[in-house]
């Protein structure tokens, strides 16, 4: 309790300091529109489920919004915070806290399935990693998608892990959190397959005869005798559903489990959009992308609603895409495979990399262990490979899901057989929270020590991982104490409006160079994409601040070179 505590208070410290980032007032002001017009109509590229329950918490304000407005949902967002008379900072923390207390939850569901698998130190060790991992508390302040996927597929994983012994049970758990994570983004799609394929497993492994030919008794479930004890494949049952059957009658079972868990999950979907719209109305946006080939019939065949299946074609467009990346001091175009595996190790500490890999190695190694790593390890490989083989390189949150399944992986450290085992995930995650407390409260930007720390980050990459726009209000308290009455030049990048924050500046490209003089302020990611121009601006000038290690402030006189 007390490391959820502090990750707690590390969360909502952030989500009460940070102003919008790029991707929340989107979802915020589709959550308005939730509860004004109940329509599904904006940001239909993700389903409704993380929206909704944004809207649980700002249904304790239920902030305005024109019912005569027509724009774009980026013009939505903009409304609902800057231009309705709703107070940003209050609608904000409103949006974000649902998805604390979500995180929060998650956090007990990392515990409970280490423990299962290595008892409760081990659990405790996992809870350490997912509470200290500084990707997890940046994003599981936000209300963002993110975390709740991860989260939600976690549960799943889980439940279907716990379905070895209590199918009849758990099951129906796993298809409930499946649903969720589908209706939470579109990326769970990746994993499903994978989830099904150990649904069957688990009821092949719940129907296995015993030594003697029969079936063995349900055993209590007490923490860490999920696995220790059980060899591959090994596990008793609940009554009914375990009696002995040949090889095929098991894999039918198996089958049947897999297609009931399937409908579950369809049927969540099905709920969240009849949530926000029960007459489920739909008009497909203009310029909707035109899918052919295998992903039409994909799109085609899937049991969801029509506006699901419009959404995923508005993200076959993203991916038809070309984007900008940003990695280690170069732009390109395009995407990287190797990008998010890089990034990964930037922006993890270096305590949790090495109990992930020492983790990972145990579930595969130990007999005792290794029906596990397909529970564990299996989904967060084939999301890795999904997200790594997309078109948007802009942040390790494309692979949040990481740090959340890794953490329980790494209690597997603690199954190692050498004296030096528990001393050694002691200082390692003894360490971590040295890198995670120090970083406070800027946990957006986080880099470890290998790579120079928070302030360095975005040497090495840029976007999400540094600078999505969430330090204007801190910036503006900052030039109200260190340089009032000065003039001020603004490149930000990020959907908060600067006037609003109370902050006065012009843009230093709609007037000739040698006008550009006081202090000019820079959103690094801009420092990183820069173009000539904003080289040119940079070079003649001297920096000699910075806020959030996400935006740096320079002085210029004025003259070039």
């Amino acid at each position: 309790m007390i490391l959820l505590a502090g990750m707690a208070f590390a969360m909502v410290t952030a989500a009460v300091q940070q102003t919008p980032t790029i991707d929340e007032p989107v979802y915020v002001g589709t959550a308005t529109a939730y509860l004004h017009q109940h329509e599904v109509r904006y940001n239909p590229e993700h389903p409704p489920l993380a929206k909704l329950i944004i809207a649980t918490g700002l249904a304790f304000d239920r902030p305005t919004l024109d019912p005569g407005f027509a724009g774009d949902q980026s013009a939505l967002g903009r409304r609902v915070l800057y231009e309705s008379g709703n107070d940003p900072w209050r609608v904000m923390l409103l949006a974000r806290l649902p998805m604390i207390v979500l995180t929060l939850l998650f956090g007990l569901v990392v515990y409970g399935f280490a423990r299962d698998v290595t008892g409760p130190v081990g659990g405790l060790l996992a809870l350490t990693l997912y509470a200290l991992s500084p990707d997890v508390i940046a994003h599981g302040s936000l209300a963002g998608l993110d975390v709740p996927v991860a989260g939600f597929l976690l549960v799943a994983a889980w439940s279907l892990w716990r379905a070895r012994r209590r199918p009849v049970r758990y099951l129906p758990l796993a298809g409930l959190a499946l649903g969720a994570a589908l209706a939470t983004k579109m990326t769970a799609l990746a994993v499903t397959p994978v989830l099904l394929l150990l649904a069957v497993l688990s009821v092949w492994s719940a129907t296995r005869p015993g030594p003697d030919g029969t079936a063995p008794a349900a055993a209590p479930e007490r923490p860490g005798t999920a696995t220790v004890t059980d060899g591959p494949g090994a596990g008793p049952t609940d009554g009914g559903s375990g009696r002995p059957g040949d090889a095929g009658r098991r894999l039918a079972l198996g089958v049947g489990a897999a297609a009931g868990v399937a409908l579950l999950a369809v049927g969540v979907v099905w709920l969240s959009y009849l949530a926000v719209d029960p007459r489920l109305r739909w008009t497909p946006p203009a310029g909707l992308p035109t899918v052919d080939g295998l992903r039409a019939l994909l799109v085609d065949r899937l049991p969801f609603p029509p506006s699901y299946r419009d959404g995923m074609r508005v993200q076959f467009g993203f991916e038809d895409t070309t984007w900008g990346g940003f990695l280690f001091g170069q732009q390109y175009l395009g995407s990287r495979w190797y990008y998010l595996p890089v990034a990964l190790l930037v922006k993890t500490p270096l305590g949790a990399l090495a109990l992930w890999l020492v983790g990972a190695v145990a579930l595969v190694a130990l007999p005792r262990l290794r029906p596990a790593a397909a529970y564990l390890l299996m989904p967060t490989a084939v999301l890795l490979v999904a997200a790594a083989t997309g078109s948007r390189d802009l942040g390790v949150r494309y692979a949040i899901f990481v740090p959340v399944f890794l953490a329980v992986a790494a209690a597997g450290t603690l199954a190692v057989r050498r004296r030096w085992a528990p001393v050694a995930a002691g200082l390692l995650a003894l360490a971590v929270a040295v890198s995670t407390v120090r970083a406070f409260p800027y946990y957006l930007p986080y880099s470890n020590e290998a790579f120079g720390g928070p302030e360095k980050t975005y040497l090495r990459l840029h976007d999400s991982n540094v600078d999505w726009g969430q330090d204007l209000g801190r910036l503006a308290d900052r030039l109200r104490q260190r340089y009032p009455g000065e003039r001020i030049w603004l490149v930000y990048k990020g959907a908060g409006v600067p006037s609003w924050y109370g902050i006065d500046a012009g843009d230093p490209f709609s007037v000739p160079p040698d006008q550009v003089r006081g202090v000019v302020v820079v959103s690094r990611t801009w420092i990183d994409k820069a173009d000539d121009r904003l080289r040119a601006l940079i070079a003649s000038s001297t920096p000699v601040d910075q806020v959030g290690h996400s935006i740096t402030i320079y002085r210029r006189s004025g003259r070039s070179g």
